[in-house]
């Protein structure tokens, strides 16, 4: 099964695919984790990203379809797939799209959520990652703190905050996701494969809960 996650940074993209992965065993690809890869190494590519990701904008489309495209060529994804930052436009929708078709496949769901915008910005400021490349788990100040500070429960390395987690880049990544990636609704609402979902503590619902509803209603 190919799926697609939709929705505003911070809105737990990340952790609906991560329990999808690990109950269904479809391979999750975060094309940021692509991206900060390169940026780290500093690549061609990684510094092209980094001069856009800084910023809170995205990435150019011609950039990203192609890095996708060659991410999809791994023998990890031949059982599905579960794209989680892409795609962000029409443009790479299409471009998916055609890229699928090559293989006989399609997007066979998409999952769409929906958060308010200031419960976004505080997940994502109040957002820490474990800095081991191979551990990378997500907690939240608020919601789901690490029980010794600043330190990862699993693997024990230090937790830090990524420098575009701020309120500034979080108000501008909103704002270029609701003026190029909003559109992708409708795109996909007219394939008849969107699912649309709200994770917000206002109902007392969270990723983990919108994960098991999906697995509930399409596995």
């Amino acid at each position: 099964m190919n799926i697609i996650m939709l929705g505003a940074p911070g809105t737990g993209k990340g952790t609906v695919a991560g329990i999808l992965q690990k109950k269904k065993g479809i391979k999750q690809i975060k094309t940021e984790d692509i991206f900060r890869k390169n940026i780290k190494e500093e690549t061609e590519l990684g510094k092209i990203a980094d001069s856009y990701i800084s910023k809170g904008q995205l990435v150019p489309d011609d950039i990203t379809i192609g890095i996708v495209e060659k991410r999809l060529e791994e023998d990890d994804v031949k059982l599905g797939i579960i794209l989680d930052g892409f795609p962000r436009t029409v443009v790479q929708a299409q471009e998916l799209d055609k890229i699928l078709a090559k293989k006989g496949q399609k997007v066979d769901l998409v999952i769409n959520l929906v958060t308010p915008e200031e419960e976004i910005i505080e997940r994502i400021v109040n957002r820490r990652v474990c800095s081991n490349s191979e551990c990378k788990t997500v907690y939240n100040l608020i919601l789901n703190p690490p029980k010794q500070e600043g330190i990862c429960d699993k693997c024990g390395s230090k937790l830090i905050q990524r420098k575009d987690d701020n309120i500034e880049t979080v108000k501008q990544r909103f704002n270029s996701y609701l003026e190029q990636t909003s559109p992708l609704i409708k795109y996909y609402e007219k394939q008849g494969n969107l699912y649309t979902a709200e994770v917000s503590k206002e109902i007392n619902k969270l990723g983990k809960d919108v994960a098991e509803e999906i697995i509930e209603k399409f596995f």
